[in-house]
């Protein structure tokens, strides 16, 4: 019998400690190729102007922007040391000019016209989303018409060895901690197809892996 969902904090990663510990482990993925950059690209979210919700220390968006220099990423985060990290970091690949930050919650309206993007993507966010339907909501309000987008993160029947290989990856207790609170805010399968099926979002595909689940789908 899978764990109840525990509801995890929809702050951000904050604090220089933790954002600089966090930028480790996840640069520490993008070395190693694990980042989820192919399954964005699979989306179809391949040009034009994108978002990516919660990009963190930026690794994601920025691999993606290396195969698809002539896009514009906009980013949306929370978190403003975590924003800040991010731009260091676009400066760092040499793509700060084509990167678009906005400081902003999520949960809220997007600070974002209608219909302005040709895709959106989001990596281990989804847990932390207080009003999850209403964010999705939001990513197909900005969307365009046959506009892609791609969901990944954990999820809470995450087997115990694969649990243990990932935190082989952290540095400290408070951020093996803070994997075991997102494994226990993540969601099953069945509940994220739930939540996608109570949204505007008509076309979409959940998948799951030994790591998590990935979400392809398509404003139709």
């Amino acid at each position: 019998m899978n764990k109840e969902r525990i509801p995890e904090t929809n702050t951000g990663i904050t604090g220089e400690i933790l954002v600089q510990d966090y930028d480790e482990f996840q640069k520490k993925l993008c070395d190693k190729g694990l980042l989820e950059t192919k399954e964005v690209i699979k989306a179809g979210i391949v040009g034009g102007n994108v978002l990516e919700i919660g990009p963190g220390p930026g690794y994601l968006g920025l691999e993606w922007l290396k195969a698809n220099p002539d896009a514009t990423l906009y980013w949306l985060e929370i978190s403003q040391d975590m924003l800040l990290l991010s731009q260091d970091n676009a400066e760092k690949y040499g793509l700060k000019n084509k990167i678009l930050p906005h400081l902003g919650n999520a949960t809220q309206k997007f600070p974002f016209n209608n219909e302005h993007f040709d895709g959106v993507f989001t990596s281990s966010s989804l847990h932390e989303w207080e009003y999850p339907v209403k964010v999705l909501n939001e990513m197909e309000r900005v969307l365009k018409n046959e506009g892609n987008f791609f969901i990944g993160d954990l999820k809470r029947n995450t087997n115990p060895l694969i649990k243990f290989i990932m935190k082989r990856n952290l540095n400290n207790k408070a951020m093996k901690q803070g994997l075991d609170s997102s494994v226990n805010a993540a969601y099953l399968k069945n509940e994220v197809l739930s939540l996608l099926e109570k949204s505007n979002f008509k076309k979409y595909n959940v998948k799951e892996n030994l790591f998590g689940l990935s979400v392809f789908g398509m404003k139709v």
